[in-house]
């Protein structure tokens, strides 16, 4: 019944994160740079600040960090190259849709995220539940691979007006390229909550609940991730001359994108949120456990396709293209419930 419930709450939150490139396309008359900025000081800072003291005050958050500076400075590390793997991440559903960007970028990111911190921490993946846990990322990556396969059918069959039309700078070559590097970057998430497991042990030893207990180590990833995105995005504010389009915008029209930024923030942090609280109900070092990580990133994908079609990226795909993008999700909805088999 734990179990359960575990997949449920990560469920939810997956479904929040999918969710969160939809407020974006309601920004007005900004440019990436300054919209990506904006939704990312919500996504990366305010929301994760919430969440860390939902688990702990601020003077036990300050001696938890202390007494583990290491750890913290390895989770701000990883979360630096996470935010490499989160600016392309945002290029390969600009050039792919959400659909295909997210499902190629996020089983890159399912199979590394998850097995090499599995191996860092010693586990014999040769072993019985080694090999439960290799079967079932083996199953999602299939799962993802045919969910990919349906996409590339897709850009067959669909004429060039059609492509143009769904998404606007459509790019498949280059677009795949983007989402493999931001898969393998973005896996480093995965390694920066796996270096803070003492700061999230010493979060309940100050008097934190189990089920909130990773909050603060997600703040330290997602810090490390706001400050690359940040150098970037100045970067790209100086370039283009953007610097100063947030100062000029009109009320009404900042209202609307501050609103919908905190918005799209609020439903991507909410994945991790879920994920520290789903893996709260899975027994600790279970397969389960060391699997939680694939479970996101596939329900991602599933969610992200169903944007996909609500959002007619779909439309004119092809009969064969949606068959084998139905069966993919199939196989991933059947790839979290693998290491309860055995």
């Amino acid at each position: 019944m734990n179990t359960i419930i575990g997949l449920i709450i990560i469920a939810i939150g997956s479904m929040g994160q999918s969710s969160s490139y939809v407020p974006i396309n309601k920004v007005k008359n900004w440019s990436w740079e300054n919209f990506w900025l904006v939704q990312g000081v919500f996504a990366w800072l305010i929301f994760p600040v919430l969440g860390a003291f939902l688990a702990n005050s601020l003077p036990e958050l300050v001696q938890v960090y202390s007494a583990n500076s290491g750890a913290a400075l390895q989770s701000i590390g990883y979360g630096a190259l996470w935010g490499i793997g989160g600016l392309t991440f945002g290029l390969s559903m600009r050039y792919l849709g959400i659909a295909l960007g997210q499902s190629v970028a996020l089983g890159t990111c399912a199979g590394f995220g998850t097995l090499i911190p599995a191996v860092l921490a010693g586990d014999n993946l040769f072993s019985p539940k080694g090999l439960v846990l290799l079967l079932a990322v083996v199953v999602t990556l299939v799962g993802i691979a045919l969910v990919g396969y349906a996409g590339s059918l897709r850009s067959k069959n669909m004429s060039e007006e059609e492509r143009r039309k769904a998404i606007k700078d459509f790019a498949l070559k280059k677009g795949l390229l983007i989402a493999l590097f931001a898969g393998v970057m973005s896996a480093c998430f995965s390694l920066g909550l796996s270096a803070g497991i003492p700061i999230k042990e010493a979060a309940i030893a100050a008097g934190a609940k189990e089920i909130f207990a990773q909050n603060p180590v997600t703040l330290l990833v997602t810090i490390g991730g706001f400050f690359t995105n940040l150098v970037y995005c100045l970067y790209m504010n100086s370039k283009n001359k953007t610097s100063g389009e947030i100062r000029k915008t009109s009320k009404s029209v900042l209202v609307n994108n501050l609103l919908f930024c905190a918005l799209a923030g609020l439903l991507w942090y909410s994945q991790f949120f879920g994920l520290g609280m789903g893996q709260s109900f899975f027994e600790p070092g279970s397969v389960m456990m060391a699997f939680s990580w694939s479970i996101l990133m596939s329900l991602n994908v599933v969610f992200s396709n169903v944007w996909g079609i609500i959002l007619k990226e779909w439309k004119g795909a092809g009969k064969k293209a949606v068959t084998f993008l139905v069966i993919g999700m199939a196989v991933l909805i059947f790839s979290l419930i693998i290491p309860n088999l055995f």
